[in-house]
């Protein structure tokens, strides 16, 4: 089991946090470490980190985007980091067989001591698993490649769902502005909420955001007219505010009720009923979004019948309440 992080000493040097980018590194990931660790003091305004950016090689490394970056230091940097954060670069998005690390990439994980604590963000796991550092680790990564990373690691326990993942010395962050909220999640550690808060105050962002990646993943509806239960689902579409009942459904389709059940799931690969709790799930996240309706009539109309049952599925399934889910997708404008 692990300990829990002490904070360090008043006095102490800096905690030193190494951000290893590579070729096609995305910038903002880079950035969101400086940003958030510099603004870290203590109560007597002294910085609590010190943040370096390290390449393979020191020099120019190219970004996803029109310009370079140009890093001073190379692994050497990693030797005598506290906590080192790998993000995301394009090669990570390439789907290939299991490749194991290049040879320079692998020469410098290795330099990592065995305390440092090493956090990744968005696809930055990918690397972390191809190290072996993940063994036995509850992770995360971006939804969007979590089919792959499954694939590539299938020994390896990947949650989706969530924003970061803490594991005591190794830490994941699902996407892009994750970083943010592990970053956030591992200066509250080191420091308290009160050095965290402040962070998120200079950064003006929230100190903790509520749900996971489930409520960001947009569902792909099937194309209902090209199968053999398509009428049916294309009714139930149009229909999702009544009580539909799998005997309507199979009737649409003049077959047996089992019959009916056996295609849908050959052809959704979701039961019926999993199928129609998806699509009033996601008809209200449309309504909440898009509509100034109240969560009771956008209950009615997305077929849960009640805010209560609405209020009580998008907890299971997005990890957020119906008001919380409306204030991050839609809200009201607060510019001067």
């Amino acid at each position: 089991m692990d300990l829990p992080r002490v904070p360090e000493p008043a006095g102490s040097p800096p905690h030193r946090v190494a951000v290893l980018v590579r070729h096609g590194v995305l910038p903002i990931e880079a950035g969101i470490v400086h940003r958030l660790f510099a603004q870290a003091r203590d109560a007597d305004g002294r910085r609590l980190y010190e943040v370096v950016t390290c390449a393979l090689r020191p020099g120019e490394v190219r970004t996803d985007t029109d310009f370079t970056l140009n890093v001073a230091h190379g692994p050497e940097a990693l030797d005598t980091a506290d906590t080192v954060i790998l993000p995301a670069a394009d090669e990570d998005y390439v789907e290939r067989p299991h490749d194991p690390l290049a040879p320079d990439l692998a020469a410098a994980v290795t330099r990592i001591g065995p305390d440092t604590r090493v956090a990744s963000i968005c696809t930055g796991a990918f690397v972390l698993a191809a190290a072996g550092l993940l063994a036995g680790c509850r992770v995360t990564t971006h939804w969007k490649s979590a089919g792959f990373f499954r694939a590539m690691y299938p020994g390896i326990d990947l949650d989706p769902d969530v924003l970061y993942t803490d594991n005591g010395r190794v830490l994941t962050a699902a996407g892009v502005a994750s970083g943010i909220d592990l970053s956030l999640h591992m200066i509250r550690t080191d420091h308290g909420a009160a050095v965290a808060n402040e962070v998120a105050r200079g950064t003006v962002v929230p100190p903790h955001r509520d749900g996971g990646q489930a409520q960001y993943v947009r569902r792909p509806v099937p194309a209902p007219e090209h199968s053999s239960t398509g009428r049916a689902r294309a009714w139930a579409l149009d229909h999702l505010h009544l009580r539909l009942r799998l005997e309507d459904l199979a009737a649409r389709e003049a077959m047996s009720v089992r019959t009916f059940t056996r295609r849908f799931r050959d052809e959704v690969g979701l039961s019926p009923g999993r199928w129609l709790a998806e699509q009033r799930l996601d008809r209200a996240r449309q309504l909440l979004e898009e509509s100034g309706l109240p969560v009771d009539r956008v209950a009615e109309r997305s077929g849960f019948g009640t805010a209560a049952s609405l209020r009580q599925h998008m907890q299971a399934e997005l990890g957020v309440s119906p008001s919380a889910y409306r204030r991050t997708f839609r809200g009201t404008s607060h510019a001067a």
